[in-house]
């Protein structure tokens, strides 16, 4: 039995600050050539990337997989859309969701799994300026908290 070991490459830190996570998948990616050596090396960026679906096949747009080092003419484009690879019904419910509800599609996290590479998509909504300044106040306030609780017990 193989071990369910994840090693995260990538986050998108930005995604989980611009929007409610209601759902998430398990993507995988189709890369070529040496794509997959520049993700091990960690040369990945998720930030400012979105999913979308084109004739029934959804891609992720502005990813960025920075050129591997030694592949030289075997290199291609770091920002070609990628096609994400899912089943029909996945693709279709996340299609009608995100049009019928006003929701966005959003990589999560780049990982390893079983030596390949898989993309954690989630279903967001959008948050207002209000729900940001609302998250920040309640982490500023449990930071707070936490502090004067180490303080007092002197842990």
């Amino acid at each position: 039995m193989k071990s369910d070991k994840k090693q995260v490459i990538a986050n998108n830190k930005k995604a989980y600050h611009d929007y409610f996570v209601l759902e998430t998948y398990e993507a995988g990616i189709e890369l070529y050539g040496t794509e997959i050596k520049s993700i091990r090396a960690g040369k990945v960026n998720l930030k400012d990337s979105f999913c979308s679906v084109d004739d029934g096949e959804m891609f992720v747009i502005g990813m960025h997989i920075s050129p591997y080092e030694m592949g030289n003419r075997f290199n291609r484009d770091p920002m070609r859309k990628k096609r994400l690879l899912l089943h029909k019904r996945e693709i279709m419910k996340l299609f009608g969701e995100s049009r019928l509800q006003g929701l966005s599609i959003v990589p999560l996290s780049l990982y390893i799994s079983n030596g390949r590479a898989k993309l954690e998509i989630g279903l967001c909504k959008g948050k207002k300026l209000y729900d940001k300044r609302a998250v920040q106040a309640k982490k500023d306030s449990d930071r707070v908290i936490e502090r004067t609780l180490k303080n007092s017990f002197g842990y």
